[in-house]
């Protein structure tokens, strides 16, 4: 089963948690000092906010899979569509072992398509300051974004 992801990047953690917890009616499932998630059912999203992004707002967006196979038919989708995908494979990000794919939307959004294996007691395997929230790869835009498709014209 597929579950939506937002990741949005904020300031004051705390003061972002009493409001999401009052909008969704729940508490996160998981807190850590720059961190939380929502799994949500109704609506069925992974929600998570950070403090760890250079920019405040909507950091990416994604599709969450419980199934290898169902990541794989994912990502055979995106490719038969004609789609630039950055694999990245096993990563740690957001205090979770997933195996991960990017994809760069037409407005330049990233969004990750990914299954979690387990969860980490790291946010990440990077020892950078400067990343993303969610591990978001700095590759060169080229490298993630979407081609043109020839197929039903558009991307």
């Amino acid at each position: 089963m597929k579950r939506f992801h937002i990741h949005i990047a904020l300031e004051k953690l705390e003061e972002a948690i009493r409001f999401y917890s009052a909008l969704f009616g729940a508490a996160p499932v998981k807190t850590k000092p720059d961190y939380a998630k929502w799994m949500l059912e109704d609506p069925r999203v992974n929600f998570a906010i950070s403090t760890r992004a250079k920019m405040k707002g909507v950091d990416h967006l994604g599709i969450q899979v419980a199934e290898e196979s169902e990541l794989n038919e994912l990502r055979s989708r995106l490719e038969r569509a004609d789609m630039k995908v950055l694999e990245e494979g096993t990563t740690t990000c957001c205090y979770a072992q997933s195996d991960k794919s990017w994809i760069q939307d037409p407005a330049g959004i990233p969004w990750e398509a990914y299954r979690t294996m387990e969860d980490a007691q790291f946010f990440s395997d990077s020892t950078g300051s400067t990343e993303s929230a969610c591990c978001t790869p700095d590759a060169p835009v080229e490298l993630i974004s979407l081609k043109p498709s020839a197929k039903k014209g558009g991307y």
